[in-house]
C-alpha cells in the first residue's frame, strides 16, 4: 500500500508540474473555443427535486455564515449543530447524529483525516476556501458507504477546474475579531489558456485564547464537584488549582494552508489533479491534563512535588500536517447510451503529535489514505435517468505514544451502487441500491469483516404550483469504525477510559421522512418530519466504573429511535427599488431514545431550538439580525449532566462598492451580542469549556 501510494504521489507530481509549465507556456487567446462544464454535484439526481433534505450554503449567506470550524459555520442551518471542542474543532452533527455517521467530505471524496477517531481533532477542511457546501440530511449511505448513515458535509472548492474561464478571477479576504485577537486572511486566483485551467488558493488563521463570560467550569459541574468535596473526610486546599474565570486556557490556535490545481479542458471534458496542504497548531481545552501521578512519587518532598506540578501546567497542543492530492476525471457522452463518467481519486498522507502541557511530545497518530469513486450516469433506459457507480478505500491508521487508546488498524472499503429516478406524470420516482463490503485489520486482536446492505425509495408530488410533498424511505447499515471495536486504554480527550467490542455487529437503520415546501415570489416554507428506527445502535455506555481514575466507557449495542421535526420560514416583506426587507423564522428538535433500559436517554443528543431574524438591503448596504434560542437539555444520560440554554443573537453589516471594475465589500459581524454563556450539549467538554463570550468581527473582501 505505501509503495503503491508513493508512486501515486509521484505520478501525481510529475502530471502537475507538466500542466503548470504548459499553461505558463500557452498565450492568452480570447478566441478560444468555449467548452461545456461537466457539473459534479454531491448528489448525482436533480439537486431541484431531490426527495431527500439538502441545504446548500453558497455566496452571501456563505460568507456571512463563515466561523474557523466547519462545524460552526454550518450550526445555524435547520436540524445542523456542531461538536464543538473549542474554536478550532467542530464536527458538524446532523439530526442528533455525528461522528462516524457523518460523512465529511472535500469535493466527494473523504476528509480523510482523523476527526472520527476523537472529538479533539479538527476537521482538515477550510470553510473560507469553499464555493459552496451541500448538507444532504438523512442516511446517504447509498452514495458514500456506512459512514454517511446520518448525511453527508461536503464542501465544494473548486480547486480542480472543470472549465477554462473566460478570464482571470481572483479573491481576498482579511478579517480580525476583538475576542482571542483573531486574524484570518485568504485568498484564490482562477485562470487559465487555451486548453488549461488552474487555481491558486492560501488561507491563514492566528488567535489566541478565547474571552468567556464567566467561569470555564458550569454551574452543575462546579455544583457536582463542591458535593463531592463536602463528603470527603480530607481535602487538600492548598493543593486546589484556582478556576479559569473570563478567558478559556488551552483555547488558541493557528492554521494555514492553500492549494494549487490544474486542469486539462477538451470540448467534451476536463483531466485534472491539485495538491494541498494542511497545518495547524492548537490548544485543547478543557483542563484534561495528562496523569500527573506518571513520574511522581508521593513519599518524595513537598518541594519536588510542587515541581512536578509546575511542570504539567498548561494545557496539551496539537500539532498537525496534511497533505493531499486529487485527481479527477470527467467526460460528456464518451459512448452511446452514457451521459457521463466522472472518476475522483484522493490520497492523503495525515499526522499529529500531540504534546503535553510541559511542551513534552507524546501521541502520535498517522493515517495514510486512498479513496477513489467512479459513476457512470447512463440515457434513459426504461423511463428510468440512473447512475451507477463504484467506491473503493484504503485506510492505514495507527496511534502510537503512552496515550495511544486504540492500535493500529488497516481498513479496506469496497461499495458498489445504483440511483435512478423516473416521473410517472407530476409524480417524481428515486430508488437506489448499494452493496458494501468493509474489512478491519489490527496489528492485534481479530480482524472483522462485514458485507452491508442499502436500499431507499423517494417520491415527490407538486401539490398545486407552489407546494410540493415529497417523501423518503431508507434501509442502511453501518460497519463499526476501528475505535469502536478496539479501543482500549485512557483516552484524556474525553476524559475517560474507552473500551471497544470486537464483537460489534453491524448497525442497521430504517429511516422514514417527508418534507412539505412551498416557494413563490414572497413566501418559502419549509417543514420536515423524520423517524428513524435503530437495530443495534453503536453507543459508549458510562458503566459506572474508574480505571486510572477515569470513568470507564464501553462501546455497546442496544435498538434505538431517532423523531425530529425541523421547519424555516422566509417571507419577503416588502422590496423597493433599491432595496427589500425579509423576515425568517425557524425551529428544529430531535428526540433520541434507547428501546429498553433504566435511563433510555442516549449521550450528546441536541436540545430543541427557535430563532428569527430579517434581513435587509439598500443600496449596496446589507444588514441581518439573528436570535436564536437554544432550550435546556435536561434529558441527559448516565453520567452527563444537564445544560443550560442559552440565547444567541448576531448581527451581519456589510456595504459592496466597485472600484476599477473590481467589487469590494467591507463587513462588520457580532457574534454572541448578549455575552450569554454558551455550551453546546454535543459536547464531549461542554462543563469545561464553553463557546466564545461577545465577539466582534471586521474585515475586507475583495474579488477581481
Amino acid at each position: 500500500m505505501r509503495t503503491s501510494t508513493r508512486l501515486l504521489r509521484s505520478a501525481a507530481a510529475t502530471f502537475l508540474v507538466s500542466s503548470v509549465f504548459t499553461e505558463l507556456a500557452v498565450a492568452q487567446d480570447a478566441s478560444s473555443e468555449l467548452v461545456e462544464e461537466v457539473v459534479v454535484r454531491a448528489h448525482p439526481l436533480s439537486a431541484e427535486g431531490l426527495a431527500q433534505p439538502v441545504i446548500v450554503l453558497s455566496g452571501e449567506e456563505l460568507q456571512r455564515a463563515l466561523a474557523p470550524s466547519l462545524g460552526e459555520t454550518l450550526q445555524g442551518l435547520p436540524g445542523v449543530t456542531s461538536s464543538s471542542f473549542g474554536q478550532a474543532v467542530g464536527r458538524p452533527v446532523i439530526r442528533g447524529l455525528g461522528g462516524p455517521r457523518v460523512k465529511v467530505m472535500e469535493d466527494r471524496i473523504d476528509s480523510m483525516d482523523v476527526s472520527v477517531s476523537s472529538p479533539d481533532h479538527l476537521t482538515t477542511i477550510e470553510p473560507f476556501v469553499a464555493d459552496s457546501i451541500e448538507v444532504l440530511k438523512g442516511p446517504t449511505t447509498l452514495l458514500y458507504g456506512s459512514g454517511a448513515i446520518g448525511g453527508v458535509v461536503d464542501v465544494h472548492t473548486g480547486r480542480i477546474p472543470h472549465a477554462v474561464p473566460d478570464s482571470l478571477s481572483g479573491a481576498a479576504e482579511i478579517r480580525g475579531a476583538d475576542n482571542a485577537d483573531q486574524r484570518t486572511a485568504a485568498a484564490r486566483v482562477d485562470g487559465g489558456s487555451g486548453n488549461f485551467a488552474f487555481h491558486v488558493d492560501g488561507f491563514y488563521r492566528d488567535a489566541d485564547e478565547y474571552d468567556i463570560p464567566g467561569f470555564a467550569e458550569s454551574a452543575a459541574l462546579r455544583a457536582q464537584e463542591e458535593a463531592e468535596e463536602e463528603g470527603e473526610e480530607h481535602g487538600d486546599e492548598e493543593g486546589e488549582e484556582e478556576e479559569a474565570f473570563g478567558t478559556l486556557p488551552g483555547s488558541q490556535l493557528e492554521t494555514a494552508g492553500g492549494s494549487l490545481g490544474a486542469s486539462y479542458v477538451s470540448d467534451n471534458g476536463f483531466i485534472g489533479i491539485a495538491v494541498s496542504r494542511f497545518t495547524a497548531e492548537y490548544g485543547l481545552p478543557g483542563g484534561h491534563g495528562h496523569h500527573e501521578e506518571e513520574g511522581h512519587d508521593e513519599e518524595e518532598g513537598e518541594e519536588h512535588e510542587e515541581e512536578e506540578h509546575e511542570e504539567e501546567e498548561g494545557n496539551p497542543i496539537l500539532d498537525l500536517e496534511q497533505t493531499r492530492w486529487d485527481i479527477e476525471a470527467g467526460f460528456e457522452a464518451p459512448i452511446a447510451g452514457v451521459k457521463s463518467v466522472n472518476a475522483r481519486v484522493g490520497y492523503n498522507d495525515y499526522e499529529h503529535t500531540e504534546f503535553e502541557g510541559n511542551g513534552e511530545a507524546g501521541t502520535v497518530f498517522a493515517t495514510e489514505m486512498l479513496e477513489g469513486r467512479f459513476e457512470l450516469p447512463h440515457d434513459t433506459l426504461g423511463g428510468f435517468d440512473g447512475t451507477a457507480g463504484i467506491q473503493v478505500s484504503n485506510r492505514e491508521f495507527s496511534a502510537i505514544g503512552e496515550e495511544a487508546f486504540v492500535q493500529p488498524v488497516d481498513t479496506r472499503t469496497v461499495g458498489l451502487f445504483y440511483v435512478a429516478q423516473r416521473e410517472f406524470g407530476d409524480l417524481g420516482l428515486e430508488a437506489g441500491v448499494r452493496y458494501e463490503n468493509v474489512d478491519h485489520d489490527p496489528t492485534e486482536g481479530p480482524s472483522k469483516s462485514f458485507d452491508l446492505g442499502a436500499a431507499s425509495l423517494g417520491l415527490i408530488q407538486p401539490l398545486g404550483s407552489n407546494w410540493t410533498l415529497s417523501g423518503q424511505l431508507d434501509f442502511s447499515s453501518r460497519a463499526p469504525v476501528a475505535e469502536e471495536l478496539y479501543s482500549n486504554g485512557p483516552h484524556l480527550a474525553t476524559a475517560s477510559f474507552e473500551i471497544g467490542d470486537p464483537n460489534l455487529d453491524e448497525e442497521v437503520a430504517t429511516n422514514l421522512s417527508a418534507n412539505l415546501t412551498y416557494e413563490d415570489e414572497r413566501l418559502s416554507v419549509y417543514l420536515s418530519a423524520y423517524v428513524t428506527e435503530f437495530s443495534d445502535y453503536i453507543y459508549e455506555a458510562n458503566t459506572g466504573l474508574e480505571e486510572d481514575e477515569l470513568p470507564v466507557l464501553q462501546w455497546t449495542q442496544e435498538d434505538a429511535s431517532f423523531r425530529g421535526f425541523e421547519g424555516d420560514l422566509t417571507w419577503r416583506a416588502m422590496a423597493w427599488n433599491s432595496g427589500s426587507l425579509a423576515l425568517n423564522a425557524g425551529f428544529d428538535t430531535v428526540r433520541a431514545k434507547l428501546d429498553s433500559g433504566a435511563n433510555r436517554n442516549i449521550p450528546r443528543i441536541p436540545p430543541q431550538r427557535w430563532r428569527i431574524g430579517a434581513i435587509a438591503t439598500w443600496e449596496g448596504v446589507t444588514a441581518e439580525l439573528r436570535w436564536m434560542q437554544v432550550d435546556d437539555q435536561d434529558d441527559e444520560a448516565f453520567g452527563e449532566l444537564a445544560t443550560e440554554g442559552y440565547d444567541d443573537l448576531r448581527l451581519n453589516l456589510s456595504y459592496g462598492f466597485d472600484v476599477s471594475g473590481s467589487q469590494f465589500e467591507v463587513f462588520f459581524n457580532g457574534r454572541n451580542l448578549t455575552d450569554d454563556e454558551q455550551r453546546y450539549h454535543t459536547s464531549f467538554i461542554k462543563d469545561l469549556a464553553p463557546n466564545p463570550g461577545r465577539t466582534l468581527e471586521a474585515g475586507i473582501r475583495v474579488a477581481l
